[in-house]
């Protein structure tokens, strides 16, 4: 009996009868087994143990490199801006010259090996890096490139009478930036498993590098468009307050030199864009340092003009009429007439205050469209969109910084007169606008993309049962069919169907966009090209904070610049970054 039993139980027909030894045997086996599986649970706990405070390790060794080196920058630069302080613009220049080698000679090791290493990068973060984002810094890098060349030509007019210093900085500059653009291009979505300590530390010096370079050509973009009046207030003439050590007792060799100088001044805003740009993708870098990706829910998006219209029709009309007053004012301003001086700056707050209502209606319209749109919302940790929002907020607070200051100036005095009205007027829409539209932006930053095929139905069968219903059908047929087998998992491939439709009917073709999915691109398109030209305008020279002389007179003029030149890098960076995450929104909408 006992030997039947085991042939059916070796025969898999019932189960093996209860005796004793073998429950003692299947005890004993169970506890050796439950006591191997919590071994591995203890040794898999203490590698993820070891593993997390290796990176908080490095972690914090890169965050101390990039705090030593940005508070040290920040000394030299404030060091180097007055006259009393013996720190000129050659020292600067030599400890910028120091960073960028070592960033230059990291990023060169870093692409060699990665290179030979087959294992090094064994994930792709594809949110990181997108290729328009890499458009623009090999754009703004072109335009640096442009100006180093520039200011190589110039610096050389004064080489007989000034440092070397100020020709091997431009050039050393121009090498890093296609070294940097190189490396970005190729790079920016590396999710690096190997050398993540040098990896981690080399990431930051990057950051830390190309802030320094944002921090020294911001502080000199700023001093050149600062007009310091003076002390008898009888003329309008400005004066440097920059510290000795320049060229001014020094005459230029050739003639070209005021050419070029004017040309990489207007140069600036790119090379600012630039290090920004690079800053941000180094970031993510850091981030994706050791972290194992899971894309399987990424969505490839492309650039349509597709049905939309009206927002970049609009928006283009904005652009070039703001683009025409722009130059109207900086050339009447210029002049140094005050008639002239008042008749544009309130031409240029006019032009404000239409452009801010209109941009502040399209945000309110495109958060109601939000509210009745069904995507879902975006689940999942990502670095790109957490930078993102960071970035938008914090550099946000620049421009709101000038508009609270400008506000108390304005109403404190009274508000007289129509310049001072038209001011506060754009003051005030500015918040407003500046809200609304951080809200617009992400809220569409955390929304999944829309797809064409996310309306179309499709029908998942539970494979068994299509396998029966065959089977069924199969053997109500005659002839060779009845020996046809059907396969659950090629059941499953030919029962993925789309919509019905009546028979004969030809296929589904691409469809127009709803009037939710057109209405947010109309409003994202609008959005972009008005922030474009609210960033054009500062970023090439238009200081209306100067010009009009209430907050200088109310704050004191050494605060006043203080406020503007502190807070106006970080709003012509918010504009800039409002038309990349815009251009996003475009995408997924």
């Amino acid at each position: 009996m006992t030997s039947e039993a085991e042939m059916a139980v070796e025969e898999g027909y019932i189960s093996p009868p209860p005796t004793l030894p073998s429950t003692r045997c299947s005890i004993h086996l169970g506890v050796q087994a439950g006591s191997m599986r919590r071994g591995s649970d203890v040794l898999s706990t203490s590698r993820g143990t070891v593993r997390e405070r290796g990176r908080n390790r490095s972690w914090l060794l890169s965050s101390i490199i990039t705090v030593n080196v940005l508070i040290l920058g920040i000394a030299l630069v404030s060091g180097s801006v007055f006259n009393n302080v013996k720190i000129n613009t050659i020292n600067l220049q030599i400890f910028l010259i120091v960073l960028v080698i070592l960033t230059t000679a990291w990023m060169l090791y870093y692409t060699i090996y990665t290179s030979r290493e087959n294992h090094a990068v064994l994930y792709k973060d594809s949110h990181a890096g997108p290729v328009w984002l890499r458009g623009g810094l090999v754009l703004f890098g072109i335009c640096s490139l442009i100006m180093d060349v520039f200011k190589i030509a110039n610096y050389v007019g004064y080489l007989h009478c000034d440092s070397a210093v100020k020709i091997v900085f431009p050039v050393l500059q121009a090498v890093f930036i296609l070294v940097q653009t190189y490396f970005l291009w190729l790079h920016a979505k590396d999710c690096v498993q190997l050398q993540r300590n040098i990896t981690r530390c080399g990431l930051m010096l990057t950051l830390s590098t190309n802030l320094m370079l944002w921090m020294a050509a911001v502080t000199e973009e700023s001093l050149h468009q600062t007009v310091v009046p003076p002390e008898d207030g009888n003329s309008t003439h400005s004066y440097d307050i920059r510290a000795p050590g320049g060229y001014s007792s020094c005459n230029c060799s050739h003639s070209a030199c005021a050419v070029l100088e004017k040309a990489y001044y207007y140069l600036y805003p790119f090379n600012i864009e630039y290090s920004l740009f690079a800053s941000a993708m180094a970031y993510v870098m850091w981030k994706n340092v050791g972290r194992l990706v899971d894309e399987h829910n990424h969505h490839s998006l492309h650039f349509r003009l597709k049905d939309v219209l009206v927002g970049p029709a609009v928006g283009l009309v904005m652009l070039g009429a703001g683009l025409g007053t722009f130059i109207i004012y900086e050339v009447d301003v210029e002049k140094g007439d005050p008639e002239k001086r008042d008749t544009v700056l309130m031409i240029h707050y006019v032009m404000n205050t239409v452009a801010v209502t209109l941009m502040t209606v399209s945000t309110v319209a495109g958060c109601a469209i939000y509210r009745l749109d069904q995507r879902d919302h975006v689940s999942g940790k990502n670095p790109t969109r957490s930078l993102d929002v960071g970035l938008l907020i914090g550099a946000s607070i620049g421009q709101f910084t000038i508009c609270y200051f400008t506000i108390v100036a304005v109403v404190a005095t009274g508000a007289e007169g129509h310049l001072n009205a038209l001011n506060l007027a754009v003051s005030l829409l500015t918040v407003i606008q500046l809200c609304l539209q951080n809200i617009f932006i992400i809220e569409g930053l955390h929304r999944e993309p829309f797809h064409e095929d996310m309306h179309q139905a499709s029908v998942f069968t539970n494979p068994y049962v299509l396998q029966a219903q065959a089977h069924r059908d199969i053997h109500n047929l005659p002839g060779t069919f009845m020996e046809t087998k059907t396969s659950p998992a090629l059941t499953v491939h030919s029962m993925h169907v789309a919509p019905s439709a009546p028979s004969g009917s030809p296929l589904p073709q691409r469809h127009r966009l709803t009037w939710k999915r057109r209405a947010l691109k109309e409003i994202c398109a609008f959005l972009l090209l008005c922030n474009i030209l609210l960033w054009i305008m500062p970023a090439f020279g238009a200081r209306p904070q100067f010009d009009n002389t209430i907050g200088a007179e109310f704050y004191e003029f050494t605060m006043w610049v203080a406020v503007v030149n502190i807070g106006l890098p970080f709003g012509i960076f918010y504009r800039m970054h409002s038309v990349a995450s815009l251009f996003e929104v475009f995408l997924t909408s």
